[in-house]
């Protein structure tokens, strides 16, 4: 019996419990030797009294405990003491997948991909040292602070057979796939329906099958076709739709046949979402029966000679004496084949060898003429001319309206588009200042990537004249404009003339003005085009979106701070990227990211004397009262004792606009008699002694 407090295994105490599940509960603990808090999983007291169990969970805890991932909750140790059977884990502070999906309903299509590829990782790792979960389902999928995701609850799941499913563990039903329902054999492809389900949830908030009982529901995942994510959020893109639909197949041989399989698709679903690129084999259309043509039976009866003869030939090689020998027979055998040969004699086969060496002779011929034209060049100037219009075509976008928008909005729009904008300000008192006027290229027209586009935005004041920094290095060109007051934003692109580092271009120019604090871009050359990746745009989103997107794009992600940002929209999401987006880096150069924390708050100030607390009747000048100062967001100001009022209070960076002062005092009541005036009783009331608590509510003064 665990017992909080207790000392296992003579290193780890209990100091608190934190879970349970269908077959163990789970406690947060110490390890006294290694100095670091771990979880210890308990078994129930009602498998540990089943040795069948225990066996087999002992075994698969000692396997599991080889597995070392970041994706996976690594186990530490495993013991038993006093019939009570342990695994020592890794303890992740974070929230379960379940929960996670509870309180955002459903995630996003890039955040559920990301966490799929996480744990599929986690899986194949394990499926690699030949241990299959079993049980894949949100519950067994933590989601640390850090956003690292990982697996949980190997060994437990393989060791839990069909005599130790009972209604405490009916939870995974939902996620059991068909032939686990049915009881028979399950292996690694049992794990991939699993996550297919669990991929499912994340993407629509729910589960594909339900039911009253777990019957109910495991005949569903026997009988039923699994519904389309896309029936209840059509947003969801084709290609992750298929994933999801590939997983859960009800045949094993039609699913993914390794989670390296799933990954890649995952991976790719991330970079193209609305290719159809995922491919589902039908073991039966591939192993069905199929009517034979004569032109099969030519090439089945020429393989068939051939492979005939080099037999012949080598065993004549081996036993030349011995065949003859045997010639007789060798000779009533050949025969034999002659006849047969004689008697299978079809008449279009002629005809079909005739045309055969019709179409051997055209092909030699075409080869010839090719190695000939391209000699000559004629087939490169076809090509050259072929290939001009889909070049134009692919080279081409739509200029989209960013008329009205904030100037750096209208950046980001245009530069994810392959545009390069650039600035000019003009004064103008009837718009706000940074908003954009008019742009070059009208909205709907179709250019050419690359192409500059030039954005006129409001200003107020004529402002500060740029200076030129073109042909400079781009860490000059930072400090000169910089000494001016402006914010540079650095373009990378390719430019084979200008030396790569320096400026190639500014926007705006030298010489026009632009307000104080505006950004200036400049297009820093990257010399000739080599090993680069283009920066995609990951502000507003979520830091693991963000490096997902950004690993795809073989980019690591750098350093990632948090800092404050106006923006409401932008909470816990990336507000700023370390390269500007559109721009061309080397792969393997780290992106440093910021996440927002929200805006600003305003600080609030509380300086007054603190009377006592005449609210309460009872009060009496003298008593010792307990003063607590609380502000709304809960952080104490002031916690003390007095019984001399008032109570002088002057504290400053208060977070909150209101508080409230909690007084907390006892009264104490002396014991009384009195005399019934018509019994002539005396009535004795003894002393009493009562705590009595005051709330005073206050508002603090913004600094």
């Amino acid at each position: 019996m665990i017992k909080i407090g207790m000392i296992i295994g003579d290193r780890y105490e209990i100091l608190e419990k934190i879970g349970t599940g269908g077959m163990s509960d789970v406690y947060k603990g110490k390890d006294h030797k290694l100095n670091r808090f771990v979880a210890v999983k308990v078994l129930k007291q009602e498998f540990s009294e089943n040795a069948n169990f225990v066996s087999k969970f002992r075994v698969e805890a000692q396997a599991a405990a080889g597995l070392m991932h970041p994706n996976i909750v690594n186990v530490y140790d495993v013991g038993e003491e006093a019939d009570v059977y342990y695994i020592v884990m890794e303890l992740v502070e974070g929230i379960t997948l379940k929960k996670y999906i509870e309180k955002k309903a459903r995630l996003s299509v890039k955040e559920a991909v990301s966490i799929a590829i996480q744990v599929s990782m986690g899986i194949e790792s394990a499926h690699n040292n030949h241990i299959i979960h079993r049980d894949i389902k949100p519950q067994n999928i933590i989601i640390s602070k850090e956003g690292k995701v990982k697996v949980t609850d190997f060994g437990i799941a393989k060791a839990a057979t069909s005599n130790t499913i009972t209604s405490n563990v009916m939870g995974s039903v939902h996620y059991t796939s068909p032939e686990q329902a049915r009881g028979g054999y399950s292996d690694e492809k049992s794990d991939i329906y699993s996550l297919g389900i669990t991929m499912f949830e994340m993407l629509t908030g729910r589960v594909p099958f339900n039911g009253e009982t777990t019957v109910a529901i495991a005949i569903k995942h026997i009988q039923e076709e699994l519904p389309s994510p896309r029936d209840y959020v059509p947003e969801i893109p084709i290609s992750v739709e298929h994933i999801v639909c590939k997983c859960c197949q009800k045949s094993p041989d039609r699913r993914y046949q390794s989670m390296a399989e799933l990954i890649v698709d995952l991976k790719q679903s991330l970079i193209n979402p609305d290719e159809d690129f995922v491919k589902v084999i039908d073991p039966d259309e591939e192993a069905s029966t199929r009517m034979i043509t004569d032109r099969d039976m030519v090439q089945i009866k020429r393989q068939s000679d051939s492979r005939d003869s080099m037999e012949e030939t080598m065993r004549l090689r081996r036993n030349s004496a011995r065949y003859y020998e045997e010639d007789e027979d060798y000779e009533d055998e050949d025969d034999e084949d002659w006849d047969d040969d004689e008697e299978d004699y079809d008449p279009r086969m002629e005809k079909v060898t005739t045309i055969l060496a019709v179409v051997a002779a055209l092909l030699i011929g075409g080869i010839v003429i090719f190695f000939v034209g391209r000699t000559l060049g004629v087939f490169e100037m076809v090509a050259e001319e072929a290939e001009k219009p889909q070049e134009a075509v692919e080279q081409q976008v739509e200029m989209v309206n960013v008329v009205g928008m904030d100037v750096e909005e209208a950046k980001r729009e245009l530069l994810e588009l392959g545009l390069t904008p650039e600035i000019q300000y003009e004064v103008s008192t009837s718009n706000k200042a940074g908003t954009v006027l008019r742009t070059s290229v009208q909205d709907g027209i179709m250019v050419d990537m690359g192409s500059n586009v030039i954005l006129t935005v409001a200003q107020e004041t004529e402002g500060i004249t740029v200076p030129s920094v073109t042909g400079k290095s781009q860490s000059e060109a930072t400090s000169t404009l910089e000494k001016e007051g402006f914010v540079v934003n650095a373009v990378e692109s390719y430019d084979a003339s200008v030396e790569s580092g320096y400026v190639i271009s500014q926007s705006p120019e030298a010489g026009t003005t632009a307000p104080e604090g505006s950004s200036i871009i400049i297009r820093v050359s990257q010399g000739s085009e080599e090993n680069k990746v283009r920066v995609p745009n990951v502000i507003g989103m979520t830091e693991m979106d963000a490096t997902a997107l950004l690993t795809e794009s073989g980019i690591p992600v750098g350093n990632v701070t948090e800092e404050q940002n106006e923006d409401p929209a932008l909470i816990d999401k990336v507000c700023y990227q370390s390269y500007s987006v559109g721009s061309y880096v080397e792969k393997g150069t780290p992106i440093d990211l910021r996440v927002s924390t929200g805006p600003a708050q305003g600080t609030y100030r509380y300086s007054d004397s603190i009377t006592p607390p005449t609210e309460d009747a009872e009060y009496q000048s003298g008593m010792m009262v307990t003063v607590i100062v609380t502000a709304a967001d809960g952080t104490t100001i002031l916690n003390t004792q007095t019984n001399s009022f008032p109570v002088a209070a002057n504290y400053t960076g208060i977070r909150s606009a209101t508080g409230v002062i909690t007084f907390t005092f006892t009264v104490e009541r002396q014991e009384t008699t009195t005399t019934d005036p018509e019994t002539g009783e005396v009535v004795t009331i003894p002393g009493s002694s009562e705590t009595k608590t005051v709330h005073r509510p206050i508002t603090f003064v913004e600094e």
